[in-house]
């Protein structure tokens, strides 16, 4: 995991706004579309139209429909598009600027004419790493807006809802919509979770089993970012939907306040679940490094056992090595078959003593 996911250094866009007047919509993120891709879902409780928009232009009848719509576009890079779609709904400047600002925190703000709310959405690709990607909801009186990043994204749920006549989702009015929107976010922040725990475990389980390779460290390091950026994604999501479940906002009805309710508790257990998370990976560096030291005492204390067996050998060896004349064990016949056996027999018994000791 820790080779697939080496950082790379990358260029900062965010130097593009200093200096510049408050408004000026900048795109500082990465993902630059080829194309801005828009599609709309427009309905009332019996009927549904649906299907992608070529010009932006033809966006602009949905700011004046009595049905209700859905407008989403993916590509943020285009914001001479996004700008022109956003003027034409009547949003404020700022607003505009942060859709196309990407690295933000979540946020709400509540104007006279729309309710302004950012979020991020997380998923892991195929290759495991974590995708954070910036999405904006502008809800009005008949109409909501979706700003995403690029394609991909993960709504299809609600899109298959949509198609049901009759729906509750069809029948509430748009702010219904938006929840079920930031519903389908939250759930998959459980997938994002549970992926990032089955990760903590298995290097856990490594870290018990004694198979920690030289990866390790980068391993355990990476798990450390991921939590930090999960966490800094999801954290200040509480305030913003307390915020809404509490908002007296015309656009938001009281009957819609009891589910954002149920996302703040679902974004509680979420954010319990991530500091279990964090706490477990900084706990696998101390596990680590326990086994690290463990590994060496047991090097050290083989090591000690080597050079205390060794200490009465060489001391024989070093008594008889010496170059006295008058020394009458070098006279005897089997005196250097007498050293060996006495000094094997000090071997074989220092090796019982060790293991009755239980040091071997």
């Amino acid at each position: 995991m820790a080779g697939k996911n080496k950082s790379k250094k990358r260029n900062s866009n965010f130097k593009k706004q200093i200096g510049l007047k408050p408004g000026v919509p900048i795109y500082t993120g990465h993902k630059d579309a080829k194309t801005l891709d828009i599609d709309y879902h427009n309905y009332t409780a019996e009927e549904l139209t649906t299907g992608p928009i070529s010009k932006v232009e033809d966006s602009f009848k949905f700011a004046t429909t009595t049905d209700k719509s859905w407008i989403n576009l993916n590509g943020l890079n285009h914001t001479d598009a996004i700008e022109s779609i956003c003027l034409h709904f009547q949003i404020h400047p700022l607003s505009i600027a942060d859709v196309v600002h990407v690295g933000q925190r979540p946020k709400l703000d509540e104007h006279a004419e729309y309710i302004f709310v950012l979020l991020k959405m997380l998923h892991y690709d195929v290759d495991g790493n974590l995708v954070n990607e910036q999405v904006s909801f502008v809800l009005g009186t008949n109409f909501l807006l979706t700003f995403q990043e690029s394609e991909g994204d993960v709504f299809n749920g609600v899109r298959e809802r949509l198609k049901v006549d009759q729906s509750r989702i069809r029948s509430l009015g748009q702010d219904y919509l938006l929840y079920t929107l930031i519903d389908a976010i939250v759930d998959n922040y459980y997938l994002v979770i549970e992926t990032l725990g089955n990760k903590v475990e298995a290097v856990e389980d490594m870290l018990f089993k004694g198979e920690a390779d030289e990866e390790v460290t980068l391993q355990i390091q990476e798990l450390k970012r991921e939590v930090l950026r999960v966490r800094r994604s999801i954290f200040p999501m509480r305030e913003v939907i307390n915020r809404l479940e509490k908002s007296e906002h015309s656009f938001i009805s009281k009957s819609t306040n009891a589910y954002y309710r149920d996302v703040y508790e679902h974004i509680i257990q979420i954010i319990e679940n991530i500091d279990i998370n964090r706490e477990m990976i900084w706990g696998l560096m101390d596990m680590h490094l326990t086994a690290i030291s463990n590994k060496m005492n047991q090097v050290m204390k083989v090591l000690t056992i080597i050079a205390t067996i060794f200490i009465p050998l060489t001391f024989i060896a070093g008594i008889y090595g010496m170059n006295f004349e008058n020394m009458p064990e070098l006279r005897y016949a089997n005196g250097y078959y007498v050293l060996w056996a006495v000094m094997i027999l000090i071997f074989l018994g220092m090796l019982y003593f060790f293991k009755r000791k239980k040091w071997l």
